[in-house]
């Protein structure tokens, strides 16, 4: 007996359950039956709530990108200093280099991770469709040959096809640099001076369309 008065109590609470949505729909369908009528007999007032309520949405995209791009500023302003920089965390320092792509215009920005990452912290798109593949070094270091080739290897398996960045905050040795220089993939390299540039905004990533831009080659210049 115990246990068919359980089952019934589960029979009506699945019941209960039905009713609701069913009173649900109901409402639904009488809410959009008293919309077509507001609209059939107020034409004029429909159409302005309407474009006020398109404009009202507008305005609020608007005002959120303006606020996302306002903190973002601010973030960028308060990590220039490379003094800052250095008492980051790795993970610190790429959310940095993430956010100063997106400032520079980059789209699809990903931050990827420690863990599985394929030898790539960032990628990215420019506005060209450019795809970008970025590996960061928040070294106090010097970044040597073997994180260099490490580099090259996914960009020439994993990441075939894209531009590859090594961003970081220490310098290159000799040897690092001479593998960087003979790359066949697409590299860039932001040692620590022009990482200051970059963070200051006097330089940009993106393809040299200005005078300023990075390219491989010049970017070891020096």
């Amino acid at each position: 007996m115990a246990r068919r008065s359980r089952r019934g109590k589960g029979r009506r609470k699945s019941g209960g359950g039905f009713e609701l949505w069913l009173v649900g729909l109901v409402g639904v369908a009488i809410a959009v039956a008293l919309v077509a009528e507001f609209v059939r007999a107020y034409p004029g007032w429909a159409l302005a709530i309407l474009v006020l309520a398109l404009a009202t949405f507008a305005g609020g995209l608007v005002l959120r990108y303006r606020v996302v791009q306002a903190r973002r500023l601010r973030f960028l302003a308060a990590n220039v200093e490379l003094e800052k920089v250095d008492r980051m965390t790795g993970t610190q320092f790429e959310h940095l280099i993430a956010v100063r792509m997106i400032s520079d215009g980059f789209r699809q920005v990903r931050e990827r991770g420690r863990s599985g990452d394929g030898g790539v912290d960032i990628t990215a798109v420019a506005p060209g469709g450019v795809r970008y593949a970025v590996r960061c070094k928040r070294y106090s270091k010097s970044v040597g040959a073997p994180e260099v080739r490490n580099f090259l290897g996914a960009l020439a398996n994993t990441f075939a096809g894209h531009t590859g960045v090594l961003v970081t905050s220490g310098r290159l040795t000799r040897q690092a640099r001479e593998e960087a220089l003979s790359a066949r993939q697409p590299l860039l390299v932001v040692e620590r001076d022009r990482l200051a540039d970059w963070l200051l905004g006097t330089i940009t990533l993106l393809p040299r369309q200005a005078p300023g831009g990075l390219l491989k080659g010049d970017e070891l210049a020096g």
